[in-house]
């Protein structure tokens, strides 16, 4: 019985964890490569989604020619 008691708030826990935890695509790499903020192809605060300028890097490969951010 001590062990289901224990057993069901660290459960609770992991799945909140695996729950609230996304897979980042972009990396730090290239960040220092563009020598940009995240901001610059994520809105703020919305780090999962891309604005025009990311979904333009993502397409390209490259902020070279990319819409100007607002």
């Amino acid at each position: 019985m001590k062990a289901i008691r224990l057993f069901i708030p660290v459960l609770t826990l992991l799945a909140a964890f695996l729950a609230t935890s996304g897979i980042s695509f972009a990396t730090k790499e290239m960040g220092k490569k563009e020598k940009k903020p995240c901001t610059t192809c994520h809105p703020k605060g919305k780090l999962k989604e891309l604005n025009d300028v990311g979904k333009y890097y993502k397409d390209k490969g490259t902020l070279e020619g990319a819409p100007a951010t607002k």
